[in-house]
């Protein structure tokens, strides 16, 4: 599985830590285990979501409890032992992100899970508080819902794993796959202020695997009342923070991008707004493109 590629340093005075919007993994060899991405609410300045990805050798053990917090465990590659709740189970299947969709165990307020790597094995870790007494869940990848958005090269494949019909608290979490060239969450669409049903108030993080190891995307970062917002070139083992605005992206062409997007907020819903300047590109869509699924 590639290893992200960019170097960096979380560590930044509280006033810078407030502008920031992307976040980089450690740059470790392949085959070394570690903590690739470790990113606290504190540190992300935010109120909902801490976001960790760490790397596990055959044989290590990560035991992790949710306490007035639920969680979700997104197994990005390799395979392991999860031991949760009186179950044991071998998860993971896929080599990496590009290879299979997703085993991701959920855990709600007050449970534990232990992991014993059997193969190299890659794990995005995303909590949120919650006091919330619901049951535990392993969500196979027979259970997660695949299906194309969009058309032409606004065509993605989405993945949802734990979506709103699902039994949790307030966390919600998605896989996109965007081929090289191809735009994705567009039209540009913003979850900011919360007025149900028609738009709710959503953090969101957009984590990102980019199939080829020189490639890279572009997220714009943008309000309705700004003239130019700033856009981040997001690599392999980026984090990018939405912490409100339209946000689309463009895959860099000749490169695969997948992203892992997790939610929060004021409602366990995906309402948005999008932006109406742009979305007459909707009339213009017809078939998807033949690149898609990325992944079965």
């Amino acid at each position: 599985m590639p290893a992200p590629s960019q170097p960096g340093t979380n560590e930044l005075p509280p006033a810078a830590r407030a502008l920031r919007d992307c976040y980089h993994s450690r740059a470790l060899p392949a085959d070394e285990a570690g903590e690739l991405l470790h990113l606290p609410r504190s540190e992300a300045n935010w109120e909902w979501m801490s976001f960790f990805v760490r790397r596990l050798a055959p044989g290590d053990v990560y035991r992790s409890r949710t306490q007035d917090e639920e969680a979700a465990f997104v197994v990005l590659g390799g395979t392991c032992r999860a031991e949760w709740a009186n179950n044991s189970e071998k998860i993971g299947k896929r080599k990496d992100v590009f290879d299979g969709l997703p085993y991701t165990l959920y855990l709600p307020d007050g449970h534990e899970v232990v992991f014993t790597a059997e193969t190299i094995c890659e794990i995005a870790e995303c909590r949120v508080p919650s006091k919330a007494r619901l049951e535990p869940c392993l969500v196979r990848p027979a259970d997660v819902t695949s299906s194309l958005r969009g058309g032409g090269n606004v065509s993605r494949q989405i993945v949802d794993i734990i979506s709103p019909a699902f039994a949790a608290d307030k966390l919600m979490v998605i896989e996109v796959y965007t081929p090289g060239g191809n735009w994705s969450s567009y039209p540009p669409h913003k979850h900011d202020v919360h007025k149900p049903p028609a738009e709710v108030d959503l953090d969101e993080i957009y984590y990102y695997r980019i199939r080829q190891p020189n490639g890279f995307a572009l997220q714009h970062l943008y309000t309705e009342n700004s003239a130019d917002g700033r856009t981040v070139k997001a690599h392999n083992g980026d984090a990018v923070l939405v912490r409100s605005g339209f946000h689309p992206v463009v895959a860099g062409p000749g490169y695969d991008v997948y992203y892992l997007n997790c939610l929060a907020g004021s409602s366990r819903a995906l309402s948005v707004t999008e932006d109406g300047k742009h979305v007459w590109i909707r009339s213009t869509w017809k078939e998807p493109d033949p690149r898609l699924p990325l992944v079965k």
